[in-house]
Formats: structure tokens, C-alpha cells, sequence
């Protein structure tokens, strides 16, 4: 059975009506990065930080899987599929895709602030100030901010390498080093990227070009993966 890998960013979940991560204009719904997404922040206003994940996570759990993330839990009926997202989100989890890590950590789990390995299930949508890990600090978002190491890279590249397939969706490759993960599939394998705006980067001939939305250009490729 082939090893598809699909790359997925902020693009698949904007249709599901989650606001991108890095926008035009450097918000994040209205925020400064710099005062919600980086430990500086944590540390100079842990209420505000705390408060936004809370308001972010309220509205993933809103959020509804679209055409794009059921169609890749369809691709497990053939193929072994490893989702590798950047995305904080859970629809892949919840539109049926088994094998999905999280390189930017997930909204939906707590995680120490003392130690970042410590991180624990959340039963509601909010994280209270005074709520502790068990070594007694503040619990907060499970999310990779700015100027935090990306704990999961290793594990991606390693998933990256034993791709016979691999897949882009909804990501300009531009946000490192999740980007660079491509450069860790075999330089045989085909790669499909799907996504309104491919950025012309001069892309050799192995790399296909869907120039759709996710909801539209995933369903399409899924089929024809399906049905080849």
C-alpha cells in the first residue's frame, strides 16, 4: 500500500471558517502577533494570551470539517495517509483522518508552562488562571508560538522521507521550517500542491499544480487517487 503524505496550513481550515494564522495586515483576529503568540507575551500579559487561546479554541469547536479534510479521511479506504498540518486545529481528527501530527501543537489540549512535554486533554473550552500542571505552573495553550522550538520537526522529516506520495494543501511555503519539509521527499516521488495562489517558484516537473481551494481541488485529487 502506497505511503501518501499530505502537508496541510492555514488554507484548508480558512473554509471552515478559521481565520488564517499570518494575514496581510500581521493580525491574528484583530491581535498583534507579537501580544498573543510569543513567550515575551506570556510573560508580560499571561490574562490577554490566555483569553485569546480561550476565545480561539471556542471557535474551532464552532468549526465544521469541509470537503477538503473529509476528503483525505477517504483516502485511508486505499492508501496509508500521515497529515502533517500546521494548523492548531483538530478537524482532521474530527472529519476521520487516524494519522494526523500536529507540528504547531493543538488548541484543544493544555500544556505546562514550566515544561512543554506536560500537556493534558481539556474537557471544556477554556483554560482558567490558576489552573496547574502537576508540577504546580500555569497551564496554557498546547500551541508552538514564535521563537519556540518545533518539537514534532524530527518526526515530520522522518515521515517526509518514506513518502511515495506527497501532497500540499492551503500552505504558501513560505512559513519556516515547516516549508522545508518538502525538500525531505525522495526526489522521485510526485507532488501535488493545491492551492489558489502556488507561488511561481520555478518548481520542477515532479510537482503538480492544482490551482483550486481546498474544498474544491482536494475532493478532485481525491478521486482520481481513488479511482487510479
Amino acid at each position: 500500500m502506497k505511503n501518501i503524505v499530505v502537508l496541510t496550513g492555514a488554507g484548508i481550515s480558512a473554509e471552515s471558517g478559521l481565520l488564517t494564522f499570518r494575514d496581510t495586515d500581521g493580525l491574528w483576529e484583530g491581535y498583534n502577533i507579537e501580544d498573543v503568540a510569543t513567550p515575551d507575551a506570556w510573560q508580560r500579559n499571561p490574562e490577554l494570551v490566555q483569553d485569546f487561546y480561550n476565545m480561539r479554541r471556542g471557535d474551532v469547536l464552532a468549526a465544521q470539517p469541509n470537503a477538503a479534510h473529509l476528503a483525505l479521511a477517504r483516502l485511508q479506504e486505499k492508501y496509508t495517509v500521515d497529515i502533517i498540518t500546521q494548523n492548531i486545529d483538530d478537524l482532521h481528527e474530527r472529519a476521520g483522518s487516524s494519522q494526523v501530527l500536529h507540528l504547531h501543537g493543538i488548541i484543544t489540549r493544555s500544556q505546562s508552562s514550566a515544561n512543554p512535554e506536560l500537556t493534558y486533554p481539556l474537557e471544556g473550552s477554556e483554560i482558567k488562571m490558576g489552573d496547574l500542571c502537576e508540577l504546580g505552573s500555569q497551564l496554557r495553550a498546547h500551541v508552538v508560538w514564535f521563537g519556540e522550538p518545533v518539537p514534532m520537526m524530527e518526526k515530520a522529516i522522518a515521515i517526509c522521507e518514506q513518502a511515495d506520495l506527497f501532497i500540499i494543501v492551503g500552505t504558501s511555503l513560505a512559513v519556516y521550517p515547516a516549508a522545508g519539509l518538502v525538500h525531505y521527499v525522495g526526489s522521485e516521488v510526485p507532488v501535488y500542491i493545491v492551492d489558489p495562489n502556488v507561488p511561481d517558484v520555478g518548481l520542477p516537473a515532479r510537482f503538480v499544480k492544482i490551482q483550486e481551494k481546498a474544498g474544491t481541488g482536494v475532493p478532485q485529487l481525491v478521486d482520481e487517487l481513488l479511482n487510479a
